[in-house]
């Protein structure tokens, strides 16, 4: 099982991407030097509450989003995940939250031999016909 820190470290430079960032840029942005990033990404440093803070708002992220890593947890940590979310809703959202998964499960398996294209488009799509 992977650490928190691991976690937080991958999270943190999954956002730092995402925002089409360096780590040199991110460094520079929260007044650090970058092999700082670099450790804390490979989850070897964990960052302080302040330091994430910084972060924070270098990459325009409410805090709370550096811990939504479930998605890099392993397979079945994300598939009891999954299972909690859904006993959470009634019994009319599970049949929705089922056909919307199933569509987005059909989408991706198609994918995985072409390119991800407009996936969205796809997904909301189908999950539209469904209805």
């Amino acid at each position: 099982m992977k650490t928190i820190k691991t976690l937080l470290g991958r999270r943190i430079r999954e956002i730092r991407k995402a925002n089409g960032l360096t780590q040199e840029q991110l460094a520079e942005l929260v007044n650090i030097e970058q092999k700082h990033v670099s450790r804390i990404e490979l989850g070897k440093n964990a960052p302080t509450v302040d330091r994430l803070d910084q972060f924070s708002k270098a990459l325009n992220v409410p805090l709370r989003e550096f811990f939504d890593f479930i998605h890099l947890s392993d397979q079945k940590t994300r598939a009891r995940s999954i299972d909690e979310m859904l006993k959470e809703l009634d019994e009319e959202n599970q049949k929705l939250a089922y056909k919307i998964f199933t569509g987005i499960i059909r989408t991706l398996k198609d994918s995985q031999s072409s390119s991800f294209g407009n996936i969205g488009n796809r997904v909301v799509n189908q999950s539209e016909d469904s209805k």
